[in-house]
């Protein structure tokens, strides 16, 4: 299964994705301020309000707002890659776990380490009746695995080592990577443009309390110009979350069933998974790196994550996996 869906290929493109939202994100944020420095010269400082001639002397002052701006995301990011999950930790609730504590899950995510020849990611729990889990980390040496309460007392050990394999292969495929860089970013162009759009308003408030003339009759449309710029970052971030293909799910189920030999295990985990994986406390950001995440209506548009029927049917095609038989009280349906 793996094979047909193109390990390395998949990897790959991770990598490179990485690779350019790294490199591409500096000039997107300087892009966005640019934008808000051009509406504010034409508001507040230039008297007739003319964009062309506000644009040309935003382009001037960009060689000094520049290294302010890369620092500022330079600080941002730096404080995010050795910060990212005490962040993560705070947001969900989890607390990282010692094989004394929870002497089963840790020797099941360990052996299952030691039989592909992986470093122990950390192991946490998040106290939550929820049924999910995720992996985190940038590099190998950072990677953790959290799973919920809920989770380790709906599953038996053949299930709970099907999702734990699911999350080491999220880690050996290195879309955990892929997704905090991405989350990270998506957190910086939405503070950015929150900090650029209140700019923005505070400076309308002052010039219409002014006596200034000019610019003034064209306020409307300097701020609906700034409320597109807003709405544009936003969907700019909707586009840095369409990079997280909704296949590293089917990579990460296919590499389940390579490392446990189990697909029925994977099948029915997710089936169980599927009728209840809220998690309380966590925000939307976090909730991109759970095993499963439902979405419905025009939020399916925008979901990271497959239908669970698809994953699925999926393993039952390249895997020969069965569902469970149904029967009372056991395995909700999808």
């Amino acid at each position: 299964m793996l094979a047909a869906t193109g390990l390395r290929s998949h990897i790959w493109n991770n990598n490179l994705k990485s690779i350019l939202l790294l490199a591409g994100f500096p000039f997107l944020i300087l892009g966005l301020i640019f934008g808000f420095t051009t509406l504010f010269i034409a508001f507040m400082v230039d008297e007739q309000g003319d964009l062309a001639r506000s644009s040309g002397e935003a382009l001037e002052m960009m060689p000094l707002v520049t290294p302010w701006a890369l620092l500022g995301v330079a600080i941002w990011f730096a404080i995010a890659w050795f910060s990212h999950q005490a962040i993560i930790d705070a947001a969900t609730g989890a607390r990282k776990v010692t094989r004394e504590q929870e002497p089963e899950l840790y020797n099941l995510l360990e052996n299952l380490c030691i039989s592909r020849g992986l470093t122990m990611p950390a192991l946490r729990v998040i106290e939550s009746s929820g049924l999910n889990a995720y992996a985190s980390g940038l590099t190998e040496k950072q990677a953790s695995v959290t799973v919920t309460r809920g989770l380790m007392e709906a599953l038996d050990r053949d299930e709970m080592e099907a999702v734990l394999a699911h999350e080491l292969t999220h880690i050996i495929n290195r879309d955990v990577r892929l997704l905090v860089i991405s989350i990270i970013f998506v957190g910086i162009i939405s503070f950015t443009v929150e900090l650029l759009v209140r700019g923005l308003f505070r400076a309308s408030l002052v010039r219409a309390g002014g006596s200034r003339r000019g610019s003034g009759g064209n306020a409307g449309v300097f701020i609906f110009v700034g409320l597109a710029l807003a709405a544009f970052a936003w969907l700019l971030a909707v586009v840095i979350r369409f990079t997280l293909s909704r296949k590293r799910e089917y990579m990460a189920d296919a590499g389940a069933v390579e490392l446990t030999k189990n697909p029925d295990a994977m099948i029915s985990a997710l089936l169980k998974v599927s009728g209840n994986p809220d998690v309380e406390r966590a925000p939307a950001e976090v909730r991109q790196m759970f095993l499963h995440v439902k979405a419905s209506g025009v939020s399916g548009i925008f979901a990271t994550h497959p239908p669970m029927e698809k994953r699925i049917a999926a393993l039952e095609r390249f895997a020969g996996g069965v569902r469970p038989t149904p029967r009372a009280g056991a395995v909700p349906s999808v």
